[in-house]
């Protein structure tokens, strides 16, 4: 069956989560921060995944923008870069996360190729539509997905479900798009047709899900959905 949908996970694939770092360490008068955002991006990244995945395992549920702010106060606290200022400076722009500059090309292919496109995130209802409208691309999704519905994040298979119940669709007409190798990994076991957007150029990783495909950025999204089911 041919590919008639393609759903992205949000955070690292569309959106930039070291933009928020990033961007603040440009700015005079933060040298401090400056030397340290990299690690400080990192460490909040990684928080953000460690604490979805055992909030989900203990059934101790919080929403996307509690463990934003949980993974950066630790991140913050570990490079002994703790200040309230920076903290709100942080946060702030991590809600207006810019999209990796090929997102609205890629998108508006595919819906010029007739497909349906939509985001599955971890993210809350409120975070999405924040980064969504703050990089213009609303109009080239048919459906932003969030997790709070089910109250579990990824990668448990009820958040991938949510993908057919919304846009009525069955397993093998997605194509799903991650630059996460165990959201790929995980969504693959769960049967949807999955490209890895290795962004980081890291090694697969050890599950027995496996991307069909994988590539550096997102270019080639509307011709891997076009082409022939293997």
């Amino acid at each position: 069956m041919p590919v008639t949908t393609c759903v992205f996970d949000a955070y690292g694939t569309l959106f930039d989560v070291n933009a928020a770092a990033r961007n603040l360490a440009e700015e005079d008068g933060l040298e401090g921060f400056a030397a340290v955002w990299q690690q400080v991006s990192s460490h909040w990244r990684a928080k953000q995944l460690q604490y979805s995945w055992i909030r989900t395992i203990t059934r101790d549920h919080v929403d996307f923008w509690q463990i934003t702010q949980d993974g950066l106060d630790w991140a913050l606290d570990v490079t002994d870069q703790a200040d309230p200022e920076l903290r709100e400076r942080l946060l702030g722009l991590y809600w207006t996360l810019p999209a990796y500059p090929e997102v609205p090309e890629t998108l508006a292919t595919l819906k010029a190729n007739g497909m349906k496109t939509a985001i599955l995130s971890n993210g809350s209802p409120k975070m999405l539509e924040g980064a969504v409208d703050s990089a213009g691309i609303g109009d080239l999704l048919d459906a932003v997905l969030s997790v709070e519905e089910e109250r579990v994040f990824k990668p448990d298979a009820r958040v991938y479900a949510l993908v057919g119940r919304h846009l009525d669709v069955s397993k093998d007409e997605v194509l799903f798009v991650s630059s996460n190798g165990w959201d790929a990994a995980a969504a693959a076991s769960y049967g949807f047709r999955v490209l890895w957007v290795n962004r980081a150029g890291e090694p697969v990783d050890r599950l027995s899900g496996k991307p069909g495909q994988t590539a550096r950025d997102l270019r080639c999204v509307p011709d891997v959905a076009r082409a022939d089911p293997a």
